[in-house]
């Protein structure tokens, strides 16, 4: 029995309705949907994410992409004027944030290899002393890049959407809500949430 196959069966044991949302999606790909490259690919990939749909993100994201089709690297960010950024659909808040982000690798943050080492919290907190890195953007990186089983992302409002969907709730729930539904998933809570999230693909029954 493969890892997904484990988590499914103990998360349909634990939690009836979102079991049914499991039989519904079917499998479990979300290994096809990991983030490739640095903490700096993945945690500007989130930065530009952020409070915008998917749609919108991956069209700006992938223009963004298109600055350094040499390769991206925190000098490369740091040298690319603030125009140029914008032209592809970055708000100034976000500059700021890329920008800052690439300071931050300069200066030394810690690798890929150097945070596997490390357990999710204190991920969190060596991250978000970032500016414009909140708990949600290195909840992104913890799920989609360094492939960690056990992370539910309270403040995603797919994830809410999802669970105000499956559990029948009259309106979004709020943080303590998310959490209480979400012990019953520990300790796989990221594939929940990767449940949560294909569930509102779903055609209403």
């Amino acid at each position: 029995m493969n890892e997904y196959a484990t988590a499914i069966q103990a998360l349909k044991a634990a939690d009836p309705k979102l079991g049914a949302i499991i039989d519904r999606v079917g499998s479990c790909t979300l290994d096809q949907s990991q983030h490739p490259g640095t903490v700096l690919d993945s945690l500007a990939r989130s930065i530009i994410y952020q409070q915008l749909s998917t749609k919108s993100a991956t069209a700006i994201y992938l223009r963004f992409l298109k600055l350094y089709e040499n390769g991206m690297s925190a000098e490369a960010i740091l040298n690319t004027p603030d125009e140029s950024l914008r032209e592809v659909g970055l708000s100034r808040q976000k500059i700021v944030y890329v920008k800052d982000l690439a300071q931050n690798v300069l200066i030394g943050l810690p690798t890929l290899e150097e945070l596997e080492l490390l357990d999710d919290e204190t991920i969190v907190q060596t991250l978000t002393k970032i500016k414009g890195i909140g708990r949600w953007t290195v909840q992104m990186l913890l799920i989609f890049r360094l492939h960690r089983w056990d992370v539910l992302p309270v403040d995603d409002l797919g994830i809410c959407a999802g669970i105000r969907r499956v559990y029948e709730l009259g309106e979004l729930p709020d943080r303590k809500t998310v959490l209480e539904i979400g012990k019953a998933w520990k300790p796989y809570s990221t594939i929940a949430s990767w449940y949560l999230w294909r569930s509102l693909e779903l055609p209403e029954t």
